[in-house]
């Protein structure tokens, strides 16, 4: 845990007892701090009384010794509407601030050697935080990482040394964070999302640039450039000149920055193009959105200092993250994917735009639009298993586009593209469980619903091996 000093010995209230907020009161509470805190669910207040924190209704006491007001990420600051306690902070002239706003202030305040690396982004934040993470280490730092992508910030372990903490930030969290000042910041791309939570795709962008408005020189910008809204922030950053800017891009050479095309890695930030490393036999980063990852990873990493060489080889070691396009297991020329965390159709384009010679388990809960976006994806299909409650809208997508079978459970839908990819042609076969949809109707979770999978491949795999023996 991260003490936060800077309130001792005066109140701060904290509204959300979910995993953050419980972090912060008990990193508020070892700083020194008196803490009352609330929650909208009785549940989480009990649970939190039954753990000795002060629980009282914010709505209905004084906020005038309130010297601060820690929000929840998940609760509305400004849209759809503002929750009942943001609006009594602002009545009452009180600072409304974030976990991640309180670590950046106890990282500068107490261990000002260490390296804060910052990651944003609609797509893609979880994969480049945990490689940053893995690369860090692998070349040799001291590193910790946390975040949206799991562990609270402030449940972080202060550091031993000049640590680097590799932090997955929301625009939620970011929002909450006036002062973010990050030495390494990036943002992936941004694309329509929680406009429910910003009002505008705008809004939106405008709250993911401020993840750079409090860097200074010595510090450095990484922005993907292959969307309009983080091209224009890159454009208005690199006028700026406050911080070094690098733009990122795949598939476009860019004339300063780091590129990728065809999955060959170019660094153009120096006095001339260097062709720095392929991504190609990268097992764990396959796929043009795993490339941008990488890109990004890699300026990351030369911006810590990091040679060339030790960054590309960290890269080939990277197991990659559960759920996302995650290689369960090989054999016989059929490779197990579990890309369980595809709970709609942009987020599976990316697993099939990266594989062909698919064997496809889709469905459970549909989302809106299902999979009309995908026919461009179809010929790289031999087969769909069609599970849970989609399998009728599905079939219909895919009737007389793609052959399929209505499997229904997972189990079955496992068992027949196993056998089926066992006999089919290809040097290489892809067995894929990424479903366009949430798990809900089936499975408690993306998660559970990917852990199934495994369990089930697994013991198929087992099963080819004995049989073979």
């Amino acid at each position: 845990m991260i003490p936060v000093t800077s309130f001792a010995q005066r109140t701060v209230a904290v509204f959300g007892l979910g995993k953050s907020g419980l972090s912060t009161v008990r990193a508020l509470e070892a700083g020194g701090a008196k803490v009352v805190a609330w929650d909208d669910s009785e549940a989480k207040r009990a649970e939190a009384s039954k753990a000795g924190i002060t629980v009282e209704d914010l709505t209905a006491r004084s906020w005038s010794d309130f010297a601060a007001f820690v929000l929840s990420p998940g609760v509305p600051l400004t849209h759809p509407e503002p929750h009942p306690t943001v609006k009594l902070a602002h009545a009452a002239s009180v600072e409304i601030v974030g976990d991640v706003e309180l670590f950046q202030r106890e990282i500068r305040k107490q261990f000002p050697a260490s390296k804060i690396v910052a990651i944003t982004g609609t797509n893609g934040k979880s994969t480049t935080t945990a490689l940053i993470g893995h690369m860090v280490k692998r070349c040799g730092g001291e590193v910790q990482v946390g975040g949206n992508i799991g562990t609270p910030v402030l449940e972080l372990d202060p550091p031993r040394s000049a640590t680097v903490f590799v932090v997955e930030v929301s625009s939620y969290q970011i929002d909450l964070a006036p002062s973010l000042a990050p030495d390494v910041g990036i943002l992936l791309n941004v694309t329509p999302d929680h406009i429910d939570r910003h009002g505008t795709i705008e809004n939106y962008a405008a709250v993911k640039a401020r993840l750079f408005a409090h860097q200074g020189e010595g510090a450095t910008a990484i922005i993907g450039v292959d969307d309009g809204f983080s091209s224009d922030i890159c454009t208005q950053l690199s006028a700026a000149r406050r911080q070094k800017v690098v733009p990122i891009s795949v598939g476009k050479t860019l004339g300063r920055g780091i590129y990728v095309i065809d999955g060959l890695l170019y660094d153009n930030t120096g006095t001339q193009t260097q062709k720095a490393g392929d991504f190609r036999p990268l097992r764990t980063l396959a796929g043009a959105h795993n490339w941008q990852n990488a890109a990004v990873a890699y300026a990351a990493g030369r911006a810590l200092g990091y040679p060339r060489e030790r960054i590309l080889t960290a890269f080939e070691s990277f197991p990659g993250l559960a759920h996302r396009m995650e290689i369960v297991a090989e054999q016989g020329g059929v490779r197990y994917v579990n890309d369980s965390k595809a709970t709609n159709a942009d987020a599976a384009s990316k697993a099939l735009a990266t594989y062909d010679n698919i064997y496809w388990i889709i469905g459970g809960k549909s989302k809106e639009g299902g999979i009309e976006s995908l026919t461009g994806y179809f010929p790289r299909v031999r087969r769909a298993y069609l599970i849970g409650a989609a399998s009728d809208e599905f079939a219909r997508t895919l009737d007389g586009k793609v052959d399929y079978l209505r499997s229904q459970t997972l189990d079955r839908a496992v068992e027949a593209a196993a056998n089926d990819a066992g006999n089919g042609e290809g040097e290489l076969r892809i067995v894929l469980l990424s479903p366009a949809c949430a798990s809900f109707d089936q499975f408690a979770s993306f998660e559970e619903r990917g852990e199934s999978f495994r369990r089930l491949v697994l013991k198929h795999v087992e099963a080819q091996k004995r049989a073979s023996a």
